[in-house]
């Protein structure tokens, strides 16, 4: 059965006989049946998950403990329980790049300069070493193919949130089947092929510009033209395993969420500050100033 989010917008697969669910990107139990669309392609590659229930709930666990000492103290009645896991969808990028280049390549060197300067009240005349660059300019092409990019397919999971807790091990990928998520939920593409081709390529490209980069020559560059063609490109629906834990601990604020890799355990979230205990932080440090004055103050007294 397809269901959707009222909330984040997540297209979810649950089993045939649930009619309503609670979405486990955003804790919301607004969510209503879908009927399903052709647009939506079917996954050609899963990724199983190597991590279970408890073992999750301890990464997540750990995580929050170890955040800093103003987070919301909400978070710690979020039950923990309700870490869940979802088979979310991303797209499979992969790509050969051909790229044109220019730069100016410096070299340093050294020289000895004379300077003056004064010394007890006199002026003296000194040397001293200093470096300089000489610029060259240098062009060329670049070539190289660029695989397993990975982009979320998926409203109710950001890709900023999906380059957190990559890299998945892509060695473990296989060809979907049914079978394979059975029991799980999992979600279907509800960003447009466009929408993730246009991220992939940007990706691609951002890969290709880190690379060109480390291969230059001298002790620094300067890049003026970095030109990147795409071709022979693949994109495929893979489905990556997510632990996820939305956690409402403010009725009056978005739930807190945490991801986790279902394979590697990574984990990524944004803690909320409780300003409360920012403002008492503040006060007694305040407090312990003044005190320390008063403190100096009196023991300077006869």
């Amino acid at each position: 059965m397809n269901l959707r989010c009222q909330s984040c917008g997540a297209d979810l697969v649950v089993a045939e006989e649930l009619r309503t669910t609670v979405c486990p990107y955003c804790a919301a139990p607004s969510v209503v049946e879908r009927p399903p669309s052709l647009d939506r392609p079917a996954p050609t590659f899963a990724l199983g998950f190597s991590m279970t229930q408890p073992a999750a709930a301890e990464r997540v666990k750990h995580w929050l403990r170890t955040r800093h000492p103003w987070s919301h103290s909400g978070l710690k009645r979020a039950p923990l329980q309700d870490v869940r896991g979802i088979y979310a969808p991303a797209y499979l990028y992969s790509a050969l790049a051909q790229t044109e280049y220019s730069a100016s390549i410096g070299e340093n060197y050294t020289e000895t300069e004379t300077y003056t300067t004064t010394e007890n009240g006199k002026t003296v005349t000194k040397t001293r070493t200093v470096t300089k660059t000489e610029w060259r300019s240098l062009s060329g092409e670049h070539a190289e193919y660029v695989p397993d990019v990975l982009v979320t397919a998926s409203r109710g999971l950001s890709n900023v949130e999906l380059e957190h807790i990559e890299p998945f091990d892509l060695r473990m990928l296989a060809r979907y089947e049914p079978a394979l998520v059975a029991g799980w939920v999992a979600e279907e593409p509800s960003l447009s092929r466009e929408e993730c081709l246009k991220m992939a390529r940007a990706e691609a490209v951002d890969r290709v510009k880190q690379r060109v980069n480390q291969f230059m020559p001298g002790d620094s560059h300067r890049m003026q033209r970095l030109d990147t063609q795409l071709s022979a490109e693949s994109l495929e629906v893979c489905l990556v395993p997510v632990w996820v834990l939305a956690a409402r601990y403010d009725p009056q604020k978005p739930p807190l969420r945490v991801v986790v890799n279902g394979q590697s355990g990574e984990v990524h979230g944004k803690v909320p500050i409780s300003w409360v205990k920012v403002a008492l932080t503040v006060l007694a440090v305040a407090v312990l100033g003044l005190l320390v004055y008063l403190l100096m103050n009196q023991g300077g007294r006869p």
